[in-house]
């Protein structure tokens, strides 16, 4: 895992996050906390919270009950694996994929 230094709650979370067969009761205020340790989480005014996690951001919907679903305990993982926060996985230090623009230009992530 990453040089952070997460408490017993954030590394609990991040266990359920990746435990095999995915829970179905992750709470929502748990991996809150876990993404405002980790990472910056900023409320925008759409009702979304932007989450920059090492060099990827994403935009994340609240769930409407307390437990997260199955989409974003995927997307979860792939950010935190990206981020090197996977159980067992070293840090992954930088972006090397390449990225289609939208406009017809490709090349690094900005």
């Amino acid at each position: 895992m990453s040089d952070i230094h997460l408490n017993n709650h954030h590394r609990d979370t991040i266990a359920q996050i990746f435990s095999q067969p995915a829970s179905a009761n992750t709470e929502w205020r748990r991996v809150l906390s876990l993404l405002e340790a980790v990472g910056t989480v900023t409320a925008e005014h759409n009702g979304k919270l932007k989450v920059t996690l090492g060099s990827e951001t994403e935009f994340l919907q609240a769930p409407h009950g307390k437990d997260v679903d199955a989409q974003l305990l995927v997307d979860l993982r792939r950010m935190l694996k990206q981020a090197g926060f996977a159980p067992g996985e070293p840090a992954v230090s930088v972006d090397e994929r390449s990225r289609d623009h939208g406009d017809g230009r490709w090349g690094e992530p900005a």
